[in-house]
């Protein structure tokens, strides 16, 4: 049995998988709350956390009714580029500034121009570095917490600072470390010298993580955190990784050939590749993935925030929501929404607020507001996987996760959009799946046996036959015309 943990920006998730039959057993989940403010801050309390590790993980083990003593091993996945800073004892200095955050929009642009731009960028990291990352935030906290910076021990991810709580060892690997804009995706190696640039003592250098192998263990989970998780004391902890890494591996997306598009908070779309073919558009990042290789990605920073938002608004559950979405035809009536509540990453306009245009006095309704939204963030995705297919990625059909992926006109209006097949997998929670499927992966390793990645994840990934979605012609063509429209708005921006 193994534990995969999802830490992502709306709450913590957990599963319980027999590695054995394949089977996710149990289930669980937690929520989180953001900080917000209009100046583009957005952050999270850490301890709510490790909070929601322990509710979500007891309620996954009650579903599988299970003892915590049979966990063999523990992943965990968690949101990228977020920045958790600890001083010499280990204790949290300030709220941890999230992928979401674009407060640190000018120190970035700071920090790109130090780089030579976004070509500079990319020939020295692998990546062009944009915000969100987690160097900016570095750079954002020296000028505006002093105080702060000049205590800072320990310099983590996320997902690191989860598996600094289970082990009490200071670890990362390639995929997750690829987003922070001090790491070098070609040679999975740290660039310490950005952030020798941000404060020369080599201070910050000495505070990162040792980097990690994706099979490798962080660890044993630590006497007290097992007791008060009721886990198995001799439980090691996998490496883990981002939350994108972890749901490729949740999806079975880890040889050349698929796509993952993930409708969560963040919309996301990937593939995975053999070697770091750093692409030429500054959009595409090339991270390493958390199974050996590369995973080619772009994200998008509004997703299903802006679709919530509009849903709330209007005060529908998902299934009015669905409904009123079906009411208004391809195209919303001529209303067209760019949905950048967050600012937004792809398309690159950090700046950027929301929009909702083509409004008269006969189109503005519910229906048509409820199905821009959907297409206006689904466009996004679009944009993105464009600059993906154009690097080179295949994409004959896409496996879509997320919460979004569970409503059946969104799925259409995505085949319909992307002009491809898309399917689900059994188990809706990729990233959490990813984890555990990891987990058992690094577990196998440490016992001396071996059954490879690709057969973990032959036996525990398996697609949705009843999600599958075909494109229809007459649909695509419409959307076409439609998503010109919304590319010759993006121009005017």
């Amino acid at each position: 049995m193994f534990l995969g943990i999802d830490c992502g920006t709306q709450g913590t998730k957990a599963i319980v998988l027999d590695a054995e039959s394949g089977k996710v057993l149990g289930q669980g989940s937690a929520p989180h709350t953001l900080i917000s403010a209009a100046n583009g801050r957005r952050e999270q309390e850490v301890s709510q956390w490790l909070t929601a590790f322990e509710l979500a993980t007891r309620q996954a083990l009650a579903q599988a009714g299970i003892s915590g003593s049979l966990i063999q091993a523990i992943g965990v996945s968690g949101q990228q580029h977020g920045l958790v800073l600890l001083d010499q004892q280990g204790e949290v200095l300030r709220p941890a500034k999230l992928w979401c955050d674009t407060e640190t929009t000018p120190e970035n642009d700071r920090l790109l121009e130090y780089l030579g731009g976004e070509a500079g960028s990319l020939a020295r990291l692998g990546v062009a570095i944009a915000p969100g990352y987690t160097v900016s935030k570095l750079l954002w906290t020296k000028e505006q917490h002093p105080d702060v910076f000049e205590r800072i021990d320990k310099i983590l991810l996320p997902h690191d600072y989860l598996n600094y709580w289970l082990t009490g060892r200071c670890c990362s690997e390639f995929g997750d470390a690829s987003g922070t804009g001090y790491f070098n995706v070609r040679t999975r190696h740290w660039d310490s010298a950005i952030l020798e640039h941000i404060d020369p003592s080599g201070r910050l250098h000495r505070a990162l993580p040792q980097l990690l192998d994706a099979q490798q263990c962080v660890g044993t989970i630590l006497p007290e955190i097992a007791q008060r998780l009721g886990l198995n004391p001799e439980a090691i902890v996998s490496s883990g990784g981002g939350d994108n890494m972890m749901g490729a591996i949740g999806t079975g997306n880890i040889e050349p050939g698929s796509i993952t598009m993930s409708l969560g908070s963040s919309g996301t779309v990937y593939a995975y590749a053999d070697e770091a073919q750093v692409s030429d558009q500054a959009s595409v990042a090339t991270f390493c993935s958390s199974s050996g290789g590369w995973l080619p990605l772009i994200c998008t920073m509004n997703l299903t925030n802006a679709t919530s938002a509009v849903r709330e608004l209007f005060a529908l559950d998902i299934e009015q929501f669905n409904r009123a979405i079906a009411e208004a035809p391809i195209g919303a009536h001529g209303v067209l929404m760019l949905p950048f509540l967050n600012g937004e990453r792809v398309p690159a306009l950090p700046n950027a607020t929301g929009s909702i245009l083509g409004l008269d006095s006969t189109n503005l309704n519910q229906a048509n507001l409820c199905r821009a939204v959907v297409e206006g963030t689904t466009f996004g995705l679009r944009y993105g996987l464009d600059l993906l297919r154009a690097s080179g990625i295949k994409s004959q059909a896409i496996r879509l996760i997320g919460g979004g992926a569970k409503s059946a006109i969104w799925r259409q209006i995505v085949a319909d959009i992307m002009d491809t097949p898309v399917i689900c997998t059994q188990h809706s929670e990729a990233a959490a799946l990813g984890a555990a499927i990891q987990a058992a992966w690094c577990w196998y390793e440490e016992q001396g046996q071996n059954p490879g990645l690709n057969s973990l994840c032959r036996r525990c990934v398996s697609l949705d036959a009843s999600s599958e979605t075909q494109p229809v012609a007459e649909n695509v063509a419409a959307y076409q015309r439609v998503y010109d429209r919304y590319r010759a708005c993006l121009k005017a921006l």
